[in-house]
């Protein structure tokens, strides 16, 4: 069994490797090493999907969505020697971020509000209202992000697919997660008055 420094050390691990997915895969073509690669990543992905097991975040049915999609695309590839399928992995991330997300709307309570009710557990009305706008928000992001993402697999352009894939899709998620954070700072201050 796994100790916590461990465990928390695969976790690092298993969340990096994703962050940088795109520059794995732009090296991995870049070089014609996916054959070796695959398999690790797969491996790192297998992790993450165990580690998601059991816990009540609301955000595991992302981390396991993401990360059965991962795994489907590695061993299709590695079956097939058609590493290219492995592009369309920022496009099933945000497909499955927008199912999440989007599905979270018709239950009674949208993953926005489950995230805000772990601090918050008291949520006034108007948190609700506001949690239920902004899991919107991120379900638009989430289509525009995709087809983007979508785009650049089909443009075939590596070198526009690792720089919107790995680093300005991820500076426009961060975005809008400070904007997010300073508006709920308003609404929050706005409410106390």
């Amino acid at each position: 069994m796994l100790g916590t420094r461990s465990r928390q050390g695969v976790q690092l691990v298993t969340a990096l490797m994703l962050l940088v997915w795109p520059f794995l895969i732009w090296f991995g073509l870049a070089h014609n090493s996916l054959h070796w690669l695959l398999p690790l990543m797969a491996l790192l992905l297998l992790l993450r999907l165990c580690q998601a097991r059991g816990k009540s975040d609301p955000m595991r049915f992302v981390v396991q969505g993401v990360a059965l999609a991962g795994i489907a695309l590695c061993i299709v590839s590695y079956l097939l020697k058609t590493y290219q399928l492995l592009l369309f992995y920022p496009v099933a991330v945000n497909l499955v971020m927008l199912g999440v997300f989007g599905g979270s709307l018709w239950t009674s309570m949208p993953i926005v509000e489950r995230i805000a009710r772990l601090r918050e557990p008291d949520l006034p009305p108007s948190g609700v209202r506001y949690t239920h706008r902004v899991t919107q928000v991120w379900c638009m992001f989430f289509i525009l992000n995709g087809a983007i993402a979508l785009f650049t697999v089909l443009y075939g352009d590596m070198r526009l697919w690792t720089v919107w894939n790995g680093m300005i899709a991820y500076l426009l998620m961060g975005m809008l997660m400070a904007g997010e954070w300073l508006v709920r700072c308003r609404v929050i201050k706005r409410e106390k008055q």
